[in-house]
């Protein structure tokens, strides 16, 4: 093949990781030298502080007023699992997988939970599972965004409206990227460090009515350990949706999730995050469309990511290889930008299949992400060269 040239144009900012993701464009570390350290999170100020990111969260996600909203310990992955132990089980469950983390819901719920009235339904890596297939009288488990295949879910349209289960949506790659259906979704959860560039260890979970009488009308037959709790004496403890957090909170990434927030608010809230990572995909999508050797691992266009982007290489003389050696070439990909300083944590994740991970979400800049695609072909064909003095 062509020798190509190392590109003259770097991108401005190398952080295209899927997560922890890039800072908001213009972040400093000043902007969170007001943040209420060495104070108690349950003081005065501490609780406002909190409660003002509750608030703004509705603000820029526009959710419903009837809906709360709780911030809680342990990521996206603690939010997800309040939900799990603390509303499965009045009724069967219809779990959806097709990727690694909608995988580790479903272990979650038949291994540890050990419900017997579950039923899974999955697809292979770039697919969707049936959605025609789902029995909406069984609460459902799903993501939308699923992160580590750039599988999405295109709308809520096949969810229906007088469904008589509960809809737990696991959203951590989608919200404030993609246009989630409120009135279809009872339980939402995500974490501060994907679209938005916060930090980690924190997570969102967010209640419909029909969720919060689900936790007030029902008590799981497992003990349920203090972290999870959200009801006392058979009510919502509606402190946890006001900002009196379950455990400690750090206030330093509480300034920070509202230093992304109000970020979000000023250059136009969820519509204008959501058309920034629209840009950045679309970027990505001119570049694979017209370059042979790279292609999308989701399979149809309307079901690809505008976030977690996953691609898998198609050369002939790679996919030839051995899984081992696939991984190995889409590694040596990722390691030569990430020596290069150019893009910094793309490889696919562990589980998916052999490729590459880009993330495209609303604080990348465009212009970085035009910058880079010169980039992967160059790497590619450094790679390719290596494959061919090794064969």
């Amino acid at each position: 093949m062509t020798a190509i040239e190392r590109p003259a144009v770097r991108p401005a900012n190398p952080h295209f990781s899927s997560g922890p993701c890039a800072k908001r464009p213009g972040w400093t570390i000043k902007n969170l030298e007001n943040a209420l350290v060495g104070r108690s999170h349950r003081s005065k100020p501490g609780k406002a502080r909190l409660a003002d990111a509750i608030e703004k969260t509705r603000s820029v996600l526009g959710v419903p007023a009837d809906y709360r909203i709780g911030i809680v310990p342990a990521s996206d992955t603690g939010a997800v699992e309040m939900a799990l132990w603390s509303l499965l089980g009045a009724r069967g469950v219809d779990l959806l997988a097709w990727e690694s983390f909608g995988e580790g819901w479903v272990s979650d719920v038949v291994k540890q939970l050990k419900l017997k009235d579950a039923r899974t339904l999955k697809a292979d890596y770039g697919k969707l599972p049936d959605l025609g297939q789902i029995n909406f009288d069984n609460d459902v488990v799903f993501t939308w965004n699923g992160t580590t295949s750039g599988v999405r879910v295109p709308n809520g349209d096949w969810i229906p409206a007088d469904r008589k289960g509960l809809t737990i949506c696991d959203a951590t790659s989608a919200a404030f990227a993609q246009d989630l259906a409120w009135p279809k979704l009872d339980v939402v959860t995500f974490s501060w460090q994907k679209v938005l560039g916060g930090e980690a260890a924190h997570g969102m979970l967010i209640l419909s009515p029909r969720a919060v009488e689900r936790l007030e009308s029902y008590t799981p037959a497992w003990p349920m350990p203090k972290i999870f709790r959200m009801t006392k004496g058979g009510k919502l403890i509606e402190g946890i949706f006001k900002g009196e957090t379950i455990n400690t909170p750090s206030m330093i990434a509480v300034e920070d999730y509202l230093d992304a927030l109000d970020w979000a608010a000023s250059i136009g809230g969820l519509k204008s995050l959501i058309g920034r990572a629209d840009a950045n995909a679309a970027v990505i999508a001119e570049w694979a469309d017209r370059t042979p050797w790279v292609d999308f691992l989701a399979e149809k266009v309307d079901t690809r990511s505008n976030t977690s982007v996953c691609l898998k290489v198609v050369d002939p003389d790679v996919t030839a290889l051995s899984d081992d050696d696939q991984a190995a070439f889409a590694k040596k990909i990722a390691d030569l930008l990430d020596k290069e300083g150019v893009a910094n944590d793309i490889a696919g994740y562990r589980d998916a299949p052999a490729g590459l991970r880009i993330w495209a979400g609303a604080t990348i800049e465009v212009s970085d992400m035009r910058a880079l695609m010169p980039w992967l072909d160059w790497a590619y064909a450094q790679a390719k060269a290596s494959l061919k003095a090794a064969a």
